[in-house]
């Protein structure tokens, strides 16, 4: 069954999310907590309030419903992604809006961490949302670069490719700090350290 169109009757049928809604967001939540070994059918189903005979209607099991949820969270990830520029013009205020930390950060990137799971990482097609996300954001990234160089706000030698990859390991190291620090301070720190890059970028007056 078409889980998107599923996500549709659901909002617009009722207010109570359809059952494959509430699969996919439930394993949303664990795929966060516990990783995607660590995660069992039963449980997802239960949060989901939904039975085993629910999830094997609208996913081809655990797997596909993994896929389902981290497409909708690359999904949720770009629409993020867009928001931090939004009303923001200045090159440095993006990049800086961007390595912002987003009040969940010693929870890790939920989306980003599941690279670590080996079972994720060895299955293509689980991985393979999570690079083209991240493949749109580095391309995302690239282009507020170049516009930075047409503007005149970075130097016409920039390369945009590695400072957008350059931006984006950062931002994910950065997860990886908070979350043994248990603290937003590495965000902070980030954003100090690349807006020093971006300087050092920028045209000699």
């Amino acid at each position: 069954m078409d889980v998107q169109a599923d996500r549709s009757a659901g909002a617009a049928g009722s207010e109570r999310p359809s059952k494959g809604e509430l699969l996919i967001q439930s394993m949303q939540e664990l795929l966060w907590e516990r990783g995607y070994s660590g995660t069992t059918p039963a449980e997802v189903q239960r949060r989901a309030g939904a039975g085993q005979g629910s999830m094997y209607h609208f996913f081809q099991g655990k797997a596909g419903l993994a896929l389902a949820a981290e497409i909708r969270m690359g999904e949720d990830l770009k629409t993020e992604v867009e928001q931090r520029f939004v009303d923001r013009e200045q090159t440095l205020d993006r990049v800086q809006s961007y390595l912002a930390p987003d009040g969940v950060v010693t929870r890790g990137c939920r989306l980003g961490r599941l690279v670590q799971d080996e079972e994720v990482a060895g299955n293509p097609d689980l991985m393979k949302p999570i690079a083209e996300t991240y493949a749109w954001i580095q391309d995302r990234l690239e282009t507020m670069l170049t516009d930075g160089v047409e503007r005149g706000e970075l130097r016409p030698d920039t390369d945009v490719q590695a400072l957008a990859v350059t931006i984006l390991a950062i931002r994910q190291g950065a997860y990886t700090l908070a979350r043994l620090a248990d603290s937003d301070e590495p965000f902070r720190q980030a954003t100090i350290g690349i807006s020093q890059l971006m300087e050092a970028a920028r045209p000699k007056r």
